[in-house]
């Protein structure tokens, strides 16, 4: 598996929902109006530019319906698309080709969609800022839009909750950050610590129970270079790697690149996965035949 490809279970599972949502109870009775044994030839067609994510959804959603259908790619899961243009051929028996195409369009479209929106952002960002999404995920398709994420160029937080310790304010309403973080260290040891800071002053307290990450919130760019130099300073006068730092809340395509100098390593933003538009992408035949 590529870093740009989903887990092939949740590949299945998303797919066989996907078709399940379709088919039941009476399967495509518009498809089983079609002549018995009529084949055909397709072509996936993108109608606009975009990054390319979720081939593998397309493929299994053939599979799943009829063995028979067969894909040949002409891109992958992070190539770019300049314009309309063909992505993949497919060819069988027609019923179940047709059978499978919303299926497959959905998901090959807004995983694009989501690839398509993190190339822009990890552009905007410049090379000094990774960006990287978060669980803000449509339920049931997190493995595959994290993946649309790396594949437009971003990287992966936490997949879940079990992944690491994440402090947010909320948590710490009734356990300061002192206590929560030698909690995590006596009952996760293995686990990386992450803690929420809005303030400078919840920096300071973060930097002294010795986290190992820390998340900047919706702070503007000078708070956050504030911060930034602050975390430096502790970390060399300590002699203690640099915690990792992120920045959140509210950095916009538009805003992200006035962030790009703070010192940060990092920035998430929940649109990535939760307000992509779908990339256009169409299946056309172009060639139809009786048996």
């Amino acid at each position: 598996m590529g870093s740009f490809e989903p887990p092939v279970t949740a590949v299945r599972e998303v797919v066989a929902r996907a078709l399940a949502e379709d088919l039941t109870p009476l399967g495509d009775i518009s498809s089983a109006l079609l002549p018995g044994g009529a084949v055909a030839e397709a072509e996936i067609r993108t109608r606009g530019p975009g990054v390319i994510a979720g081939c593998a959804c397309v493929t299994e959603a053939l599979r799943q319906v009829d063995e028979r259908l067969e894909v040949s790619w002409l891109v992958r899961d992070g190539d770019t698309v300049a314009g309309s243009g063909v992505l993949g051929r497919v060819v069988g028996p027609l019923a179940p080709m047709l059978t499978a195409e919303r299926t497959a369009l959905n998901l090959l479209g807004h995983l694009s969609g989501v690839a398509t929106l993190t190339r822009r952002f990890v552009e905007a960002a410049g090379p000094d800022l990774r960006v990287w999404d978060t669980r803000k995920t449509t339920p049931g398709l997190r493995a595959l839009e994290k993946a649309a994420v790396r594949a437009g160029g971003g990287a992966s937080h936490r997949g879940n909750l079990s992944e690491w310790v994440m402090l947010k304010d909320n948590h710490l309403e009734l356990v300061g950050i002192a206590d929560a973080v030698e909690r995590a260290r006596r009952w996760f040891p293995a686990r990386t610590v992450h803690v929420e800071c809005d303030t400078h002053a919840k920096v300071i307290e973060a930097l002294d129970a010795e986290v190992d990450a820390l998340l900047l919130d919706n702070m503007t760019p000078e708070e956050a270079r504030r911060c930034v130099a602050t975390i430096d300073d502790h970390s060399a006068a300590v002699g203690r790697r640099r915690p990792l730092i992120e920045l959140s809340g509210g950095i916009t395509l538009e805003t992200i690149g006035t962030y790009a100098a703070v010192g940060a390593d990092l920035v998430s933003s929940g649109s990535l996965t939760n307000s992509a538009p779908v990339l256009d992408i169409g299946l056309d035949v172009v060639v139809a035949r009786r048996a």
